[in-house]
């Protein structure tokens, strides 16, 4: 479980924290833990900051989304509704962000490193800005990204790459998205048994999906590359046999 301080808390939801101090002192936000004099956050406060934000951008006003949260809250206990915030709110990667410093950068991605590929990178949600250095949200993505410009990939086509990437996964994820809500969240639960079903349904779909989208991609690689590499070697030795021909 992620924990945030303010500033953080604020900067992961795409608020200021002027915004998150005044939706706590709405009664919108749950307190936060406190350790020492530093207040920590946790991904429940995360969620109920998006929601929030996401009302109030459907035109609710501060009262409604109170009166709304309230609403639902009732006859439930704290503990059941934070955690079911918790399981929406965890983190789905594998991996955890890595700091990354502007020599390291340069090192993986020598004179491409530019003013231009960082805006780039940053607007992706590739690195994020931290002090004079960066963090990578996935390391994974960022080592892969390096290991194709060192074969000789231009650094602009591979920002291209995980642009077009991310948007076929964010496709695919939306058809995943509307069949569970078709199938699996418009069934009748017991209210009492609401929080509980809706946290199952999140607990099982995360192996799944992970499981589903790495054999997928395993499967076309295990296709695709061999066609790719196959026609290289098919002219290989058309050039070799052309060239066998005029000796």
């Amino acid at each position: 479980m992620a924990e945030y301080r303010i500033d953080d808390l604020a900067r992961a939801a795409g608020t200021t924290v002027r915004n998150v101090r005044v939706y706590q002192d709405r009664e919108l936000l749950p307190p936060p833990r406190r350790q020492g004099r530093t207040a920590i956050y946790s991904d429940a406060h995360l969620v109920r900051l998006r929601l929030i934000i996401n009302m109030l951008e459907r035109g609710y006003a501060f009262a409604q989304i109170k009166e709304m949260i309230s609403a639902w809250e009732s006859g439930r206990s704290l503990g059941d509704v934070l955690g079911l915030e918790e399981v929406v709110g965890e983190s789905w990667a594998e991996e955890a962000p890595r700091a990354v410093s502007v020599a390291e950068l340069r090192r993986m991605f020598g004179k491409q490193f530019s003013p231009s590929n960082v805006k780039r990178a940053m607007e992706l949600g590739l690195l994020e800005r931290r002090g004079r250095g960066f963090v990578s949200p996935s390391p994974q993505l960022l080592d892969a990204g390096a290991e194709l410009v060192s074969l000789g990939v231009p650094l602009g086509e591979v920002l291209d790459l995980a642009e077009q990437l991310q948007q076929d996964i964010d496709h695919v994820a939306g058809h995943l998205v509307e069949l569970v809500r078709q199938h699996v969240l418009t069934r009748p639960v017991p209210t009492e048994e609401e929080v509980p079903y809706y946290s199952d349904v999140l607990h099982r779909l995360r192996p799944l999906v992970m499981s589903a989208l790495n054999a997928a991609a395993a499967r076309s690689a295990a296709r695709v590359i061999p066609e790719v590499l196959g026609d290289r070697l098919i002219e290989m030795l058309a050039n070799s046999e052309e060239h066998a021909k005029r000796a």
